[in-house]
């Protein structure tokens, strides 16, 4: 079997992980040939395919380090004209490809989802991104690590907070879902956190950096990109034509800073983490996450069970069909037990008093 191996969307910690599980299951199980396609989707789309062989040397001692060494794009769309379909089908036939494991986040599987329609190509998907928000899996890897980074920004705004009597908001990634504004949230000790899934109300935020400023006389507000004012729109930073995801969030720390000064006598901050939050190690738990989903994406191969997505459900991992992640997010129910700690412990969502 000649199997081809794709990492789709943005870097994040792990990959490598996985591609070194997939190829070297496949090689020590199934003696099959393995091809890294460069640059995600980008690399079937050319006049000539962008490839590589992956044997073992080729990924032995890159477990630990951050990034990918195919290379990846969040821009490229195979599904954009006829013209480019027919070129990725006759890359695949030319380089004799039986299946694709395509590693990336819901953008990624709906391209998967999509060629397989469009021209039969065969693939198999891994769940990769920092936001936490595929949906049928609980944990995607890369994510522990993105709540670490965070956690520990939110650690040290907090000291430089404290020192000059600010309100420092944070604002984090993670598109329309919260995940990662809520666990770095709740463990750098934010006092607001503000999420996509809770249109935030601008008077109960300023109601607590008031009160704190005479008391702490400081504030941290974690919030996430996709947040917004209750009556308000998004805030979106760019949109990119021809795109898998056109809209890409950024900026609301920048306008919640303007909207809560004038309300205020402390000085309002806002620092963005931004790309810092996907690049780096992957923590040992993003590790050993990325090695067994890449273990399973493995077998799920060499049983001949295509057009399905590794999981993890329930603390165990699994599969699911492709299709039915594809175009779909994974959110923050409102009835999660970490909001009902969070309010509990006094942490305000930006709710609007009762």
């Amino acid at each position: 079997m000649k199997v081809g191996v794709l990492t789709g969307g943005g870097d994040c910690p792990g990959l490598n992980a996985v591609i070194r599980a997939v190829t070297k299951s496949l090689i020590s199980q199934g003696q099959c040939e393995v091809i890294g396609i460069a640059d995600g989707f980008e690399g079937l789309m050319g006049a000539t395919p962008r490839v590589k062989p992956l044997t073992w040397d080729e990924v032995s001692g890159i477990l630990h380090i951050g990034g990918t060494i195919l290379g990846t794009s969040n821009s490229a769309n195979p599904l954009k004209s006829e013209a480019t379909l027919a070129q990725v089908k006759s890359n695949v036939q030319a380089l004799g490809l039986d299946v694709v494991v395509a590693i990336g986040g819901d953008g990624t599987m709906s391209l998967a989802n999509g060629l397989a329609n469009a021209v039969g190509m065969q693939c198999v998907g891994v769940p990769k991104t920092i936001d936490n928000d595929i949906a049928s899996c609980e944990r995607s890897f890369g994510f522990d690590t993105a709540v670490a980074t965070a956690t520990e920004a939110l650690r040290r705004i907090e000291s430089t907070a404290n020192s000059h009597h600010r309100v420092m908001i944070v604002e984090t990634m993670g598109r329309n879902a919260g995940w990662l504004a809520l666990e770095a949230g709740v463990a750098g000790a934010a006092d607001i956190i503000l999420l996509p899934e809770i249109d935030y109300d601008l008077q109960a935020i300023v109601d607590v950096c008031q009160a704190r400023e005479q008391r702490q006389r400081y504030t941290i507000i974690c919030i996430g990109e996709g947040a917004k004012e209750s009556g308000h729109s998004l805030t979106v930073r760019e949109t990119i034509a021809h795109s898998p995801d056109p809209v890409r969030l950024g900026g609301v720390g920048h306008v919640l800073r303007e909207r809560l000064q004038p309300h205020l006598r402390s000085e309002v901050r806002t620092t963005v983490l931004g790309h810092v939050q996907r690049g780096g190690d992957p923590t040992p738990f993003d590790r050993v996450l990325a090695t067994q989903f890449g273990h399973h994406a493995a077998q799920l191969v060499l049983s001949g069970r295509f057009g399905r997505m590794v999981t993890l459900q329930q603390g165990q991992i699994g599969s699911v069909e492709i299709a039915q992640v594809a175009n779909t997010q994974r959110r923050i129910d409102l009835a999660h037990p970490l909001l009902t700690m969070a309010r509990d412990i006094g942490i305000c969502l930006g709710e609007a008093a009762r």
